[in-house]
């Protein structure tokens, strides 16, 4: 599984705004407390850089600290830390901050790495204009999905996600299909991961969940009609990178 990953293709929607249905994770309580190779000082700086959304383009100290739950003070000696990293611009006379050119290499050396996605484009593009739908390609990320690859074909695109976007792993076919084809130990641990993060959603996509793994191991693919939202239709598919395991 090469990260893993999962495919899918959405034939009908409609553009959303996919920053109002992402909940936040966050690290259960008293998990660094038990942990002594945790850094959380590390883990805070990480969540300063989460919480820039899609369609953020400037932040100020008191939204991160609303965003993130660390107090105020200490997102404001983050911010300087991360500014003279080059992880973040400081926009002067505003007081607010964008991400810096640091967190573009990163992702770049990231997605430049990822082989499956090299090799699944020529496919997802030979499908998409085949069926005129957008077809992507994601990986599992605590509590999402991200998109790492995506492609359309000629038809008028009512879904369009670029590279980065994240999406409920829970509600969607994508993470349901990675959720299937994980192993029962390593899908419990996400699930629990899921149900700290957000357990009425958890038990309101439960049955789904449970329906995916059936479904992919009858017949390969998970099919979701409005179930992230109303007018949006998605099948999807976990790919495997067989030399990795």
């Amino acid at each position: 599984m090469a990260g893993p990953g999962a495919a899918a293709g959405q034939p009908q929607g409609r553009e959303t705004e996919v920053a109002d249905s992402i909940e936040r994770s966050t690290v259960p309580a008293g998990e660094a407390e038990k942990d002594r190779q945790f850094v959380t000082a590390l883990y805070r700086g990480l969540e300063v850089l989460r919480a820039f959304r899609p369609g953020d383009r400037e932040l100020g100290n008191q939204t991160l600290s609303e965003r993130t739950g660390i107090p105020k003070p200490t997102i404001t000696r983050l911010t300087h830390t991360l500014t003279k990293l080059g992880y973040l611009q400081h926009s002067g006379s505003r007081r607010q901050y964008r991400l810096g050119g640091e967190v573009l290499a990163l992702g770049y050396s990231y997605f430049m790495g990822l082989e499956l996605r090299e090799r699944a484009r020529t496919l997802m593009q030979a499908m998409a204009s085949e069926v005129n739908a957008v077809i992507s390609l994601g990986i599992g990320a605590d509590t999402e999905m991200i998109y790492v690859e995506s492609v359309r074909g000629a038809g008028p695109v009512t879904l369009d996600l670029g590279l980065g976007a994240r999406i409920p792993m829970a509600r969607t076919s994508m993470g349901r299909a990675y959720l299937a084809a994980l192993g029962e130990a390593e899908r419990e641990a996400v699930l629990a991961r899921l149900a700290r993060h957000d357990p009425e959603g958890l038990e309101r996509c439960r049955a789904e969940i449970d329906q995916a793994v059936e479904d992919i191991a009858s017949r390969g693919f998970v099919m979701s009609v409005g179930s992230w939202h109303p007018e949006v239709n998605a099948v999807a598919t976990p790919l495997k990178d067989r030399r990795s395991g």
